[in-house]
């Protein structure tokens, strides 16, 4: 802990200090120039985030336990029963991950951990984050005593460059509060909300009539998944680069939001239509798509020869890091079942992710899911003439699959334009799909050569 930094080397030479704000649309004031860029002390705001992961997490959660209230009153045991399930399956681990990353086992906090018993761990943690904005802000004004130097790297014009501001403690506090909750809106969106849309959807299209509670249900389930998919990019992004401050802005934060939102729900929708046509048929199917994503990582672990990581946590015995890595499998394939999970799992490494630009996996999730979804497409259109009556099945079929391919446009037009550390990348998209052209056609690569400077300056342009 220290409250100013000391830097023992100087450059012979007079250089340039920059005072970095917060603020992206401001520029950098020069001053003495030291071997790191001191930048200004991050601004608290106000926990939208939290309010908003707890709003998600009680709406889904009421409006699931009314579905269960309404499907026993009319008898219908099997859709109570998985409308049940999926609620209680994704509300348990979402009090697991808070428990997880709060290390609440270690403390002596009674309250906290009955709240998380009755389920209701995120509004007391919701309550706890507006009580440390509350004394932060009554407290504004006054230096803490207690701080800690952080340092990361940003672009600046173009050329790398380390800051480093001081957090104080109760900052890092409310800071650990938005990262526990980003990481519980995406255990909420893919391993409950998900199958919870899925479920709804095909009883919907089944029993022919959609009440309003069902509706409701729906409307919070699919904005939870399109909010923890968005969340689950910018937190592949902050893994991958975790040297680097990254700032992202509305349009690509929009670029991001419009690219999931018609991924996930082309993709379910087809998954319905194709359950539904199939009914029981289908079920082998999926699982079986399923587990091929669950135990491929663990395959690979298999194969590497490696030992089982001990990094996860210092306190944890081999039987807690096994759970560990369960659940982090299971989430891995929960996401990559609805969309691409942006990161690809590598169990045997020490951060259990690869942190490579890896365009080949990127390419191989989307040219299999393409695959499969034209596949489940063909079926519905040829089988289902029982599912939608009054439809034409070939419209239909057809603005699955093109919303799914600008979907898959939107993903592209992120990384070659509007990814923030896109100039980091030793190839971007249109390099690779270059590449992959060429070795398609080697002769015309032949006939054509490139000169070695045009094609690092290609290479280097985004």
């Amino acid at each position: 802990m220290s409250t100013r930094p000391q830097h023992s080397e100087r450059t012979s030479t007079m250089d340039r200090v920059y005072e970095i704000p917060e603020e992206p649309n401001v520029d950098p004031v020069s001053s003495l120039q030291e071997d790191v860029i001191r930048g200004t002390n991050p601004r608290f705001t106000f926990p939208f985030s939290i309010l908003f992961s707890t709003f998600l997490y009680c709406g889904e959660a009421a409006s699931a336990l009314y579905m269960v209230r309404i499907y026993r009153k009319n008898s219908e045991t099997y859709w109570m029963t998985y409308t049940f399930s999926f609620f209680m399956f994704s509300s348990i681990m979402v009090q697991l991950t808070l428990i997880f990353v709060h290390r609440d086992l270690a403390k002596d906090k009674p309250l906290s951990l009955f709240m998380h018993l009755i389920l209701l761990g995120p509004v007391i943690r919701c309550l706890e984050a507006m009580i440390k904005y509350l004394t932060l802000w009554k407290k504004e004004e006054q230096e803490e005593p207690y701080v800690s130097l952080t340092r990361k790297k940003m672009l600046i014009d173009g050329e790398e460059v380390l800051i480093e501001w001081e957090v104080g403690h109760s900052i890092r506090t409310l800071a650990m509060h938005r990262n526990a909750y980003k990481r519980m809106s995406q255990i909420q969106a893919f391993l409950g909300s998900v199958p919870q849309l899925t479920y709804q959807l095909y009883v919907s299209l089944i029993s022919a009539e959609v009440p309003l509670g069902r509706v409701v249900l729906m409307v919070f389930s699919l904005v939870s998944v399109t909010y923890g998919a968005t969340l689950c990019n910018m937190l592949a992004i902050q893994i991958k680069y975790d040297d680097y401050k990254i700032r992202l802005g509305p349009l690509e934060v929009l670029c991001i939001t419009i690219w999931r939102t018609l991924e996930i729900t082309s993709r379910l929708l087809i998954l319905v239509l194709f359950s539904a046509t199939l009914k029981l048929k289908a079920v082998p199917f999926l699982v079986l798509n399923f587990l091929i994503i669950l135990f491929e990582p663990w395959i690979k672990f298999w194969r590497s020869g490696a030992q089982m990581p001990n990094n996860i946590e210092k306190n944890f015995s081999r039987v807690g890091t096994l759970v560990v890595l369960i659940s982090v499998t299971i989430l891995y394939a929960g996401i990559n079942f609805s969309c691409w999970s942006a990161l690809q799992l590598r169990l045997a490494d020490r951060d259990l992710v690869d942190k490579g630009q890896n365009w080949g996996h990127m390419g191989l999730h989307y040219s299999v899911r393409l695959v499969e979804n034209v596949i489940m497409v063909l079926v519905f259109k040829f089988f289902g003439a029982k599912v939608l009556l009054n439809y034409c099945h070939s419209l239909i079929a057809l603005q699955l699959i093109i919303a799914y391919l600008i979907s898959i446009g939107f993903m592209l037009l992120f990384f070659q334009y509007l990814h923030p550390l896109r100039s980091l990348f030793a190839h971007n998209v249109v390099d690779y799909l270059h590449c992959v052209c060429c070795h398609r056609h080697p002769r015309t690569r032949v006939e054509n050569p490139e000169p070695p400077f045009e094609t690092e300056a290609r290479q280097n342009v985004v």
